[in-house]
This record gives structure tokens, sequence and C-alpha cells, in this order.
């Protein structure tokens, strides 16, 4: 999300980008794997377990989570959003 404004312009969103200590209400920056591959996302997780992330993808509806693999850049499979 750098480079996409002005030059001095900082990114709005402070990311936890660690892994190890990822906690509810976190904001990270997660991946999307088939057509979405590429973009980054931010999200908020809900849910911090050994082998994965429950992150919220839409403010709208932010008791709504989808599952992603628990790295510095969560990946979340597209077939969450089906």
């Amino acid at each position: 999300m750098q480079n996409m404004g002005a030059t001095d312009e900082q990114c709005p969103f402070e990311f936890n980008f660690d892994p190890a200590s990822f906690r509810k209400g976190d904001t990270v920056s997660y991946r999307v794997t088939g057509s979405l591959e590429g973009f980054p996302f931010v999200g908020t997780l809900l849910e911090v377990h050994d082998d994965h992330v429950i992150i919220s993808d839409d403010p709208a509806h932010p008791e709504h989570g989808v599952r992603g693999t628990r790295e510095s850049r969560p990946l979340v499979q597209h077939t969450e959003f089906d």
C-alpha cells in the first residue's frame, strides 16, 4: 500500500506483520488466491489460532470472518468468499 499516493503520504493503516504476536483486533494485510491474487486487502483479526486466523473482511458486517493462514500476510482461499 506504499507508493499509491503523493510521495509524502503515509499509509492510513498500522499493520501487524508478526504472526507470533497476532492478537484479536490487530489490523493485518492479507492476500486472496484466484482472480484477486496480487491485490492487498485489509482486515481485522477476529480470532487467532495456532495454525490459522479468522479475519473480518467487511466493515459493514464485522462479525463475518474468513479463514486465513497464520503468516505475516495471511493467505485466504478465494472460496471463503462464496
